[in-house]
């Protein structure tokens, strides 16, 4: 596991109650552990709860598993598992040797219901689930006993051990706790322990038929594995009595269930059953489409893992949900790759600029810089010839009077090199688009230095030579949604009609540095003045480069914050 990155962690509510339990003596130990279930991609809320939990245990010296909490095999699979356990490891965490899963305890936690039905605690009900739904009343009004509550101990074990043999048809009988059903929290009226569902699960097969419900397994799976701290969003809450009631029932090792507000970010869903629907629909390339917050799209879009666990800490841990803007995540990620990202000149959309006065054949080369942030990283050999590729809306034929870049009559620095002056604009004879400029340089400017008469320019373009220069696809990236919240719609609204159909914009024939033909999967650079990009790692080849832009340039979150707006 990484090291921490501040010497004394922020402190959190939730860091004060393990420090009073510390105190206290109620544990002398901190051990947490991160508990998804495998049924979907991990997203950014779930990067919150990773730091957190293997933050806890670092701080503290103490330990964290990684369990998958697989009790519902009809959405599970070995594919989520294993993205799950590459994410963890991607984002700088490790769980050493404990992974487990809840699969793993079926056996115990079967135990576990047989003691509670001896002790009267559990009976084995014959209602169907329209029926338990209407037996359990309202928020305002009492559930009803289900007949079947009163089944003597002998008559509960014998059924359910019958249904552990298959012996009843799926959704025939299911086990339920006796609770209340009066309790004004409506999971303590005989929850459902158990139910009957012959689903091959894809790590125990078929050798179940009998399938122990999340609220069942989780509190003991944390109770065998010697957790303290069962840390849970705030959802949760309403189901820590329930939690509770189990462990103390069953007098074993007691965790402390705590919850916290999870993550919600704008312009984007953070339900993996609302991205499973963009999978599927087809409105999305797949888990990993870069537009996607899961862990594997950021990933692929550029994010580094530095970045995404300094958003977590900023952020920190709350009481109260709300919802965080986007732009800070990207101020994050700005902030890292402009302290690591070599910088390189790209041209997205290009014009052609010939420099009319200099001579054919020649090619000069330029130092340029790798990274201003970091003198370590050295520099480079740029080539400049007569043909250079320029970025189109670089030149204006009939400029507005604020536009200081390349126009008719007009003088610009080109970065690292020379000065040139456009001359004469081509143009299409039938559509009357510009297809080149012919220019003239200034040799006294060589470097991009100041001329000896000491006249100025106001604008330096970035710039590739066209014989040098490598084509790349580049893929520009926007918000998936086009609201801040799709989740706050009218009623009626389909929430994926707020989809942003600008959200992706391909771009052909994108003229980058010769430098870059053997940019690798996965590394990251900063196109000067455009952004930063990530070459794709799923479809990009040697000589068939695809770079995804991960950020703009742009500080968004600063406008936010000098705007005030940075917390509505």
């Amino acid at each position: 596991m990484d090291e921490p990155t501040n010497p004394k962690p922020k402190s959190n509510f939730i860091r004060d109650i393990v420090d009073e339990h510390l105190r206290t003596g109620r544990f002398s130990r901190v051990h947490t552990r991160f508990p998804p279930e495998p049924n979907g991609y991990l997203h950014i809320g779930h990067a919150k709860s990773i730091c957190l939990n293997f933050g806890l245990a670092r701080d503290y010296n103490g330990l964290c598993n990684l369990r998958m909490d697989d009790t519902n095999p009809e959405t599970e699979d070995i594919e989520y598992v294993n993205s799950i356990k590459e994410d963890v490891r991607w984002l700088g965490f490790d769980w050493e040797d404990r992974e487990y899963y809840a699969s793993d305890y079926y056996e115990k936690l079967y135990e576990f219901a047989v003691q509670l039905i001896k002790q009267g605690d559990a009976y084995v009900c014959d209602l169907s689930v329209d029926q338990v739904r209407e037996y359990r009343g309202t928020v305002t009004t009492p559930g009803k006993d289900s007949p079947f509550r009163n089944r003597s101990v002998t008559e509960n074990l014998d059924l359910f051990s019958r249904m552990r043999a298959g012996e009843f048809p799926d959704g025939a009988k299911t086990l339920r706790a006796k609770i209340d059903m009066a309790s004004p929290n409506m999971l303590l009226r005989d929850p459902l322990m158990y139910r009957i569902r012959r689903e091959h699960h894809y790590r125990r097969g078929d050798a179940w038929c009998l399938y122990p419900t999340y609220d069942w397994a989780h509190g003991q799976s944390d109770s065998i594995e010697g957790v303290t701290h069962s840390i849970c969003t705030l959802e949760f809450e309403v189901h820590r009595p329930l939690y509770d009631w189990f462990l103390d029932r069953l007098g074993v090792h007691h965790p402390q269930q705590i919850e916290f507000a999870r993550l919600n970010l704008s312009h984007t869903v953070l339900s993996k059953r609302r991205l499973l629907e963009l999978v599927e629909g087809g409105f999305v390339s797949g888990w990993d489409d870069p537009r996607m917050p899961t862990m594997t799209g950021f990933r692929r879009r550029g994010y580094t893992p530095e970045s995404i666990r300094s958003f977590a800490d900023i952020i920190g841990i709350a009481r109260d949900n709300s919802i965080v803007d986007a732009a800070l995540l990207e101020m994050c990620v700005r902030e890292h790759l402009n302290r690591m990202a070599p910088r390189v000149m790209a041209v997205l959309r290009p014009l052609k600029v010939v420099i009319t006065n200099f001579p054919e054949g020649r090619v000069e080369e330029f130092e340029a810089v790798n990274n201003p942030e970091d003198a370590s990283a050295g520099t480079r050999k740029v080539p400049f010839s007569r043909e250079l590729w320029i970025e189109r809306e670089d030149f204006m034929e009939d400029p507005p009077k604020k536009f200081f870049r390349l126009s008719p009559g007009r003088e610009v620095r080109l970065r690292y090199a020379y000065f040139i002056k456009c001359e004469e604009v081509v143009k299409d004879p039938k559509t009357g688009e510009v297809t080149e400029l012919r220019c003239t340089y200034d040799p006294a400017t060589r470097g991009g230095d100041s001329p000896p008469d000491g006249r100025k320019v106001k604008a330096t373009l970035h710039w590739v030579s066209a014989s040098h220069a490598i084509e790349a696809e580049v893929r520009l990236y926007e918000t998936l949604f086009t609201v801040r919240d799709p989740m706050d719609v009218p009623e009626g609204t389909d929430w994926k009609s707020l989809l942003n159909p600008k959200s992706l914009e391909v771009v052909r024939g994108a003229k980058l540095e010769p430098g870059l033909a053997d940019a690798r999967p996965e590394s990251r650079w900063q196109f000067e003045r455009m952004g930063y990009y990530c070459v794709d790692r799923r479809d990009s080849k040697p000589g068939a480069l695809v770079f995804n832009r991960t950020v703009t340039l742009r500080d968004e979150w600063a406008k936010l914050v000098s705007s005030g707006r940075e917390n509505k």
